[in-house]
């Protein structure tokens, strides 16, 4: 009898120790752009991007068969567009939201966080934020989200490719006078790019500098008189892109600017330079080559 409730304990020792024992870690703990410490499963296979750059990055890190919600503005790349809509970017559908069940919900900035965090961390369901200022943002962003989805060679290699490019424009340009740029996000009313902005770091890179990088702030509204006294040598109008034609015309403070008699007026697909993504890279290359035509004839 002893001898058999002796092996009947070590059997009963054996499977409880084999039940409580996990194959892995079920959770890990991230710290967003936000400073928040945020708990995410250790296998994400559910996520809703809230905003473009997110989703674009969500698809080049290999990660697009994750993706199970984003916004109507999420177009790129095509693929993109059959995944469900959950609304807009400023106003999401919080009910589409945790009908999808994701695990993770990316958002762009911190200003979201009020709205959503107390009712999706009810539901089990992490917030993490991105909030890129400069190019070595969108870069980090890259790495965050591809360690999220499990991608982190993926979003390496391609950071690694991402930066490699930059370079060779940075090596053409380093040598040119910097060119005086007037960033006009939209004409009526006038709004421009401030310190804030990772546009702002992008334009330096492309050998330029922006008139308005000591305006506090990311995307600053900007008077007529201002913007008259920047008297810029370039303006650049992001437009073309998902903005179609709008802020395809020069705002009428900049018309006798010495960019706008020289013809020296850029239009570049904004959703190369709006959006805080891979593509930020062929934003870069398309404002150097119009600011520094010459460095880019051989």
């Amino acid at each position: 009898m002893l001898l058999c409730a002796l092996l009947l304990a070590t059997a009963f020792a054996c499977t409880s120790n084999n039940a409580v024992q996990p194959e892995g870690p079920i959770t890990r703990v991230l710290t967003d752009d936000a400073g928040r410490r945020v708990s995410l499963p250790f296998k994400v296979d559910r996520v809703i991007s809230l905003a473009p750059n997110l989703t674009e990055i969500v698809f080049a890190v290999g990660g697009g068969g994750r993706l199970v919600g984003r916004t109507s503005y999420c177009d790129f790349p095509a693929e993109a567009k059959s995944i469900t809509e959950v609304g807009d970017t400023r106003t999401p559908s919080l009910e589409r939201i945790i009908a999808l069940k994701p695990q993770v919900v990316l958002i762009s900035t911190a200003s979201q966080l009020e709205i959503f965090t107390q009712q999706l961390h009810e539901q089990n369901i992490a917030v993490f934020v991105t909030d890129p200022h400069d190019l070595d943002g969108v870069f980090r962003s890259i790495e965050q989200v591809g360690e999220i989805l499990g991608q982190k060679e993926q979003a390496r290699l391609l950071v690694q490719k991402l930066r490699e490019r930059t370079q060779t424009v940075e090596a053409k340009v380093t040598q040119q006078p910097a060119v005086r740029v007037f960033y006009q996000v939209s004409a009526e009313p006038l709004y421009t790019i401030g310190r804030d902005a990772f546009v702002t770091d992008l334009i330096r890179r492309a050998g330029g500098i922006s008139v308005t990088s000591d305006v506090p702030g990311a995307w600053p509204k900007y008077s007529s008189e201002s913007a008259l006294a920047t008297r810029p040598e370039a303006i650049i109008l992001p437009t073309g892109g998902s903005m179609g034609a709008a802020n395809a015309t020069v705002t009428e403070a900049l018309r006798q600017s010495p960019a706008a008699l020289q013809g020296r007026v850029y239009k570049i697909n904004d959703d190369h330079l709006a959006r805080p993504g891979p593509r930020a890279i062929d934003g870069i290359e398309e404002m150097a080559r119009a600011l520094h035509p010459d460095a880019f004839k051989q």
